[in-house]
């Protein structure tokens, strides 16, 4: 008789603008699974702190903010700015802003048939014992470039030398913090896509998971 749960997660982390998001989006459609982006949490709440006026490094404020937020607050487009992107790197270093956000990732992992969530700390904090993880990397160069072009697209004028030392900034802000560190998890398998299309990227990422979960089916 199996003893597997009733829910199969995939946990996606690496760092930004390495193709998580979009690998993540993908590995939902391809294995019918609802998708979390949970950078947009540490966004959300620092969008809101910003637009009340708030420090995003008093912890107090941080915290408030992280505790009353909602789901339906995730499709605003201002988290998807580079601004946005820089405050949730802020916020994220509160260790009670990720304590009120645990259980929101939690609740979203254990969901009937499972999900796919995105982030920093899924395969290492949130869902340490999902079946499928993969750390999608990149050089820092490589997703300056990505996040560069998204940010244009999206009309924001900004250098891609200005965008690379935001990336770098990031990465030793989430890799240094005390609290739940950006890195892979031990059985994650590390997918760097710096020289890989889209499409094969999102390929790579999907046999990976299916190799998971055949093995996930398997276990008695």
């Amino acid at each position: 008789m199996s003893d597997r749960p009733p829910f199969f997660v995939i946990a996606v982390d690496g760092p930004a603008a390495s193709g998580k998001g979009t690998i993540a989006t993908g590995l939902g459609k391809a294995f019918s699974l609802p998708v979390l982006d949970t950078g947009l949490l540490y966004r959300c709440v620092g969008v809101l702190m910003q637009k009340a006026g708030e420090d995003l490094d008093d912890h107090e404020a941080a915290a408030c903010a992280a505790a009353l937020l909602t789901a339906d607050q995730l499709n605003d487009p201002a988290l998807r700015t580079r601004a946005a992107g820089e405050a949730a790197s802020r916020v994220a270093v509160h260790p009670r802003v990720r304590d009120a956000l645990m259980e929101f990732q939690r609740t979203f992992a254990r969901q009937e048939g499972g999900a796919v969530l995105d982030g920093r700390d899924i395969g290492t904090v949130i869902a340490p014992d999902a079946p499928a993880k993969l750390f999608v990397t990149a050089s820092p160069e490589v997703r300056a470039h990505r996040r560069w072009s998204q940010l244009k697209a999206q009309g924001e004028r900004v250098s891609q030398e200005d965008v690379l030392a935001d990336i770098r900034r990031r990465d030793e802000r989430d890799g240094g913090r005390d609290t739940a560190p950006m890195k892979p998890a031990p059985d994650a398998v590390l997918l760097d896509t710096s020289e890989m299309t889209i499409d094969h990227a999102a390929d790579a990422a999907r046999r990976i998971v299916e190799a998971a979960r055949a093995t996930w089916l398997s276990a008695n």
